[in-house]
């Protein structure tokens, strides 16, 4: 199936960037928040960790699928970072499980209506808009050395 197999491709390119910021990151950071109504840090991550699967599974199930991700008791970069790759991992396979069928089906999400594979390249431009205010969160910590935005590897 081409048409997924280059989305998850495109996709892991920016996810894996995701990883090379976690390890930016120290364990202080994790509750940081530019302003007060602001996701933390590691709110943030969970949110981004987490959403793909979400958009995944509404495809899969064509109607909207809420999140059952983890809560935010984390404590560590470590616990964080291996959250991530299991999210990661998890959402990887379900998508690549997705059928051409799925992919082409019509799906709602939010008052629209889209077949499934516009959905996911909706999805993965959430993805890099929440990285993009990550990449802020690190340069407002005062962190200089930073992954470049997409994987190139």
């Amino acid at each position: 199936m081409a048409g997924i197999n280059e989305f998850v491709s495109g996709w892991m390119r920016h996810r894996k960037v995701l990883h090379e910021l976690l390890d930016t990151f120290e364990d202080q950071h994790l509750s940081y928040k530019p302003w007060e109504e602001a996701m933390s840090l590691s709110e943030l991550v969970l949110h981004i960790s987490g959403a793909m699967e979400m958009f995944t599974d509404t495809v899969k199930n064509g109607v909207f699928t809420p999140p059952s991700g983890p809560s935010n008791n984390i404590e560590t970069v470590s616990e964080l970072k291996g959250l991530v790759e299991a999210q990661t991992n998890e959402t990887k396979t379900k998508l690549e499980a997705l059928t051409n069928d799925q992919l082409e089906a019509i799906v709602e999400f939010a008052g629209m209506k889209m077949p499934g594979l516009i959905l996911l390249d909706s999805a993965k431009d959430h993805e890099i808009h929440h990285k993009g205010q990550l990449f802020t969160y690190a340069r407002l910590l005062g962190i200089q050395s930073l992954p470049f935005f997409v994987n190139r590897s």
